[in-house]
């Protein structure tokens, strides 16, 4: 232990508050706008539906393994501008110039040659994106040792992380808007001179719109991700480092060694249960979620509007919207007030059933013969993932102070979050193959505009009961959590007198 006297890390300054908030923005933005843009591989590329899906996923298997890799780093890396920061501003930066590289692709290249265009430019865009997000959120664990202002801060960056998907579920008529972002002159030439008939010159219109509206907004979004997401870089503040002890060698020489330090830091973090109960809860509840998530848009489209997308218009945006607002600006900052009033388990157990009674409410929000009972449900709804992230980054900011005290320096924050993280992505990918596999077994038809009352039916209760049971397990899991409160202070007052702050 060093000598040196340092300051206990409390309140967070506004300024910092902003700004790491502007870095969770951009790690919703991004996925946010991928998830929409690969439709488009099919639309406007003409990527065979099965070659989508492996652009999908080999390259989050490809994820997986860097993140453990870039938290690890992070964890061991000194320099004089900390652990995180120059991660994050060049992660930042190759981010945003390659996430609108990646949608530099055009309809007329073979479909062979934009198969592994995309996939090694994707391999590469996770890369800086790892480089980004990881350090990002082990910075978030780090920036306050107050247990209450830890949910604070959580809680301001998941308000504004909450923007991305108030303006992400938009970008479906923007891409298609001639008014937005129209086609050059030259290429409604090359179309007409094409010769084909007027139904023909609608579909290779609306295909080439498409693919110049996907192309020209993953600039803008490039743009935007790396405005936003130097800030954390330039302004956010973590632990002092400067004597931390234990750390490896990060260089080419000790590479392999370094293999094995990973490996000894996962087994620990792996034999922490109150973190293992955090990657449960969290794993069925956003999950239970995902799996259900585009069950809504075929339900109103298909149940409420008889299979007419013209008909169902802009419901399926405002409802994400709106979910999205109401998650920001009321249940956030409700959450928050639960956290300091009854604490972080009890907080998400009452947040957890309040969204149970949301996800039933859906049975009677879903009204042919009137459309604004859609947001009935919302208000309950949105406690699930608003209370899901906003206490569960904070109980992995106690949760690193446990590992500090019983595996000692280095602290682990960039390795616990690339693992949280790992479990989120993992379900993801889970939830993409059993949403398509709950699709097929209630009898869902995408070639038939109009689907039977007994499939509407049966994807109506799969819609309300799957996250219901997710839900509930995760409350069941979360029953006996040991860190309380009481339990997280006794340690911080132990790290403090062990490291010999003020």
């Amino acid at each position: 232990m060093s000598n040196q006297k340092t300051e206990v890390r409390g309140k967070v300054p506004l300024g910092q508050k902003i700004s790491f908030g502007a870095g969770h923005l951009v790690l919703n933005l991004l996925p946010g706008s991928l998830g929409i843009f690969m439709f488009f591989l099919l639309t406007a590329f003409g990527m065979d539906p099965f070659l989508a899906g492996l652009l999908g996923g080999l390259p989050r298997i490809f994820d997986a393994i860097t993140d453990p890799i870039m938290g690890f780093i992070s964890d061991n890396t000194n320099s004089k501008w900390g652990r995180r920061r120059p991660y994050i501003f060049v992660g930042a930066i190759l981010s945003g110039i390659l996430f609108a590289i990646l949608w530099q692709l055009d309809p007329e290249n073979s479909q062979n040659y934009n198969f592994w265009y995309f996939l090694i430019l994707s391999m590469i865009f996770l890369i800086g994106n790892t480089m980004y997000a990881t350090p990002l959120i082990g910075l978030g664990y780090e920036m306050t040792s107050d247990y209450n202002e830890r949910t604070r801060l959580m809680a301001f960056s998941q308000t504004i992380g909450q923007i991305a998907w108030m303006i992400v579920p938009w970008f479906w008529v923007i891409i298609a808007s001639p008014d937005i972002l129209p086609l050059g002159a030259e290429e409604i030439k090359e179309i007409a001179a094409l010769g084909l008939s007027e139904e023909e010159t609608q579909k290779a219109t609306l295909e080439a719109l498409q693919a110049n509206g996907v192309r020209k907004l993953s600039v803008i979004v490039g743009i935007i991700c790396i405005i936003f997401g130097l800030l954390p870089a330039l302004f956010c503040k973590g632990i002092d480092s400067a004597n931390m002890a234990n750390r490896k060698k990060i260089t080419f020489r000790t590479m392999f060694s370094n293999l094995k330090d990973l490996g000894v830091g996962i087994i620990e973090v792996s034999k922490n249960k109150p973190f293992l109960k955090l990657c449960g809860a969290t794993f069925l509840v956003f999950n239970g979620f995902q799996l259900v998530a585009s069950f809504s848009f075929f339900i109103i489209v298909f149940y409420m509007f008889n299979g007419s997308y013209e008909a169902a218009g802009n419901w399926p945006a405002w409802f994400s919207t709106v979910t999205a607002i109401v998650t920001a600006f009321a249940v956030i900052p409700v959450i928050t007030w639960m956290s300091n009033k009854f604490g972080k388990r009890k907080a998400f157990i009452y947040s957890t059933i309040i969204s149970i009674i949301g996800y039933s409410l859906k049975w009677w929000a879903f009204d042919p013969e009137n459309p604004f009972l859609l947001f009935m449900p919302i208000p309950f709804m949105a406690f699930g993932l608003g209370g899901l992230f906003t206490l569960m980054m904070s109980m992995t900011a106690d949760v690193c102070d446990l590992d500090e005290l019983e595996n000692g320096m280095p602290r682990k924050e960039g390795t616990f979050g690339a693992i949280y993280w790992w479990m989120v992505k993992l379900g993801q990918a889970l939830a993409l193959v059993l949403g398509g596999l709950v699709l097929k077994v209630v009898g869902f038809d995408q070639n038939q505009i109009m689907q039977s009352a007994e499939t509407m039916t049966n994807l109506r209760i799969a819609d309300i009961i799957i996250p219901v049971v997710t839900a509930s397990l995760a409350i069941w899991i979360m029953w006996k959590y040991s860190l309380d409160e009481k339990r997280a202070k006794e340690i911080k007052a132990e790290l403090v007198k062990r490291r010999g702050e003020l």
